[in-house]
């Protein structure tokens, strides 16, 4: 059988209006058929905190903190929590809904496209496994404090731990028929920081969350110093995480870069949209 081929696009750092609105233009294009299945790589300029899309941003971020601090701040089109972007590897993926043996579900789709980051985990000397959630057992282990707006807080069906902590978060969507999934694959995480910018009913209250988050959230920097190893380098996990990735879906990852028209596309959604108050402060 010949060869499946998906685009393989790395994009450097870019702003979080623009990451997004790559993200969204990358779809539509697939959607109308003009671009295969994309694999993205990208990181952010500045640091980041992004929210899902569901989250009431007035309520839950300290927006004079990401001021004072020099951050981004975007809303993300898939759902979840917040999430700091800074020292990390961020994917994305685009693949129609028909794609051959794509689940329908979100939470099996999920368990097919992340198969790969367990791979690049492996690549990297580190045991990852999936979180199942079928078992009231393992439902109640990976229970999320209440109370806090922080993506790693708790795995979703089918996310990524290791030693029981998150160690990657994901969040997907569906439009026009095609999914796009990204994610984070954290290399540190400051914590201290990421909570600076999450509101909370009282000092005692954001003291108790942030110790238990520390029980539940792990950077692939803090598993490699735990064994005695060096640092995981951006370049090194890049590699890692395009090989698995590959071998997790069964393709071959070919390098290219956006079409005009997604540029073109891109650059109207991060003005129009993903640059704008009312997307990013609608609730």
């Amino acid at each position: 059988m010949p060869e499946t081929v998906w685009r393989f696009i790395k994009s450097g750092a870019g702003t979080p209006a623009d990451n997004m609105a790559i993200d969204e233009a990358m779809l539509i294009a697939h959607s109308e058929g003009l671009t295969p299945p994309t694999v993205r790589f990208y990181g952010w300029n500045p640091a980041t905190l992004s929210i899902g899309y569901f989250q009431k941003a007035e309520d839950e971020i300290e927006f004079g903190e990401l001021r004072r601090q020099g951050l981004g701040f975007v809303r993300r089109p898939t759902g979840g929590r917040a999430v700091l972007h800074d020292k990390e590897l961020t994917y994305s993926m685009i693949v129609s809904e028909e794609y051959p043996d794509m689940p329908s579900t979100v939470n099996e789709a999920y368990r097919v496209l992340s198969e790969g980051l367990v791979y690049g985990f492996r690549r990297l000397g580190l045991q990852a496994e999936m979180v199942n959630l079928g078992a009231p057992e393992e439902k109640a282990k990976y229970a999320s404090t209440a109370g806090s707006a922080a993506c790693f807080d708790s795995p979703s069906w089918y996310e990524l731990v290791v030693e029981g902590r998150k160690i990657a978060g994901s969040a997907q969507t569906r439009s026009r028929g095609v999914i796009l999934q990204h994610g984070s694959i954290l290399l540190e995480m400051d914590v201290d920081q990421l909570f600076t910018l999450l509101r909370f009913s009282n000092e005692r209250v954001k003291e108790r969350l942030k110790q238990s988050f520390h029980t539940k959230a792990v950077a692939i920097g803090d598993i490699c110093r735990a064994m005695g190893r060096d640092a995981v380098t951006i370049a090194q996990a890049e590699t890692a995480f395009r090989e698995g990735i590959a071998q997790g879906l069964g393709v071959r990852l070919e390098e290219s870069e956006l079409t005009p028209y997604e540029r073109e596309l891109a650059a109207q959604l991060s003005a129009e949209k993903y640059g704008s108050d009312e997307w990013n402060l609608r609730r």
